[in-house]
């Protein structure tokens, strides 16, 4: 695992107030949404609210450890990269995640948060790229949706759906159409890896010619799904 070890890292704080809990940070290629490819820092955090059925990240559901903010921004620092990705678990879970966000933004960064869209958006930096993560049928969690988010969706957001059968992908749509989301913001379409054929997903997009994006994770195609890269 690619992490980046930091002195000013503390076992638990008195007042938390400044720190988040960290699974990792490390530097890697944005593996999905507008900046795939994009060598990028990731900062994990620790927990998550939600058991979606296809998670490939359980392992930031618990344990992390608690940095400060300066420790983080320092952590960033060092990678020598512009672009920043605050992700999970769910990074929302931690209130103070959204202060990181903006310190990231005061930086110069240029700042993506990868929320499930379950948790109130409403105050994230307007200046922050947010992918919200809207949960379908198979999922197990998509009663978790919290629809009012959609009102503060901007042009510079994304929205994503991750599909595991047909039956997802005909709700997707459904919510593509009576949402209008394509004026919202762009609408990512993905495959669940390995319960998917994404060249399945690739036709039935054509085949309607739906107004979105079909994406692969390409961190799985390069890296499957080692922690830290």
């Amino acid at each position: 695992m690619n992490k980046t070890a930091n002195p000013n890292i503390i076992q638990t704080p008195e007042n938390r107030d400044g720190y988040l809990k960290i699974t990792e940070i490390f530097l890697s290629l944005q593996g999905e949404a507008r900046d795939s490819g994009r060598p990028t820092t990731f900062i994990r955090l620790t927990g998550c609210p939600l058991r979606c059925s296809y998670c490939d990240s359980e392992y930031a559901f618990f344990g992390g450890e608690w940095y400060s903010f300066d420790a983080i921004l320092a952590a960033v620092e060092a990678n020598g990269v512009k672009y920043v990705c605050v992700t999970g678990g769910e990074p929302l879970a931690q209130k103070r995640c959204v202060k990181l966000l903006e310190l990231l933004c005061d930086a110069g960064l240029d700042v993506s948060l990868e929320t499930s869209g379950a948790i109130d958006i409403s105050n994230v930096d307007t200046r922050v790229s947010k992918v919200v993560d809207l949960k379908t049928p198979d999922s197990g969690e998509s009663q978790r949706n919290l629809w009012s988010n959609l009102e503060h969706i901007k042009a510079n957001d994304q929205i994503k759906f991750v599909l595991n059968s047909r039956a997802d992908y005909d709700w997707a749509v459904t919510q593509l159409h009576e949402y209008s989301l394509p004026d919202l913001a762009e609408v990512l379409f993905s495959p669940v890896w390995s319960a998917l054929k994404p060249v399945e997903l690739a036709d039935w997009i054509i085949a309607d010619r739906l107004p979105v994006r079909f994406q692969l994770q390409l961190h799985k195609i390069l890296w499957n799904d080692e922690p830290g890269r």
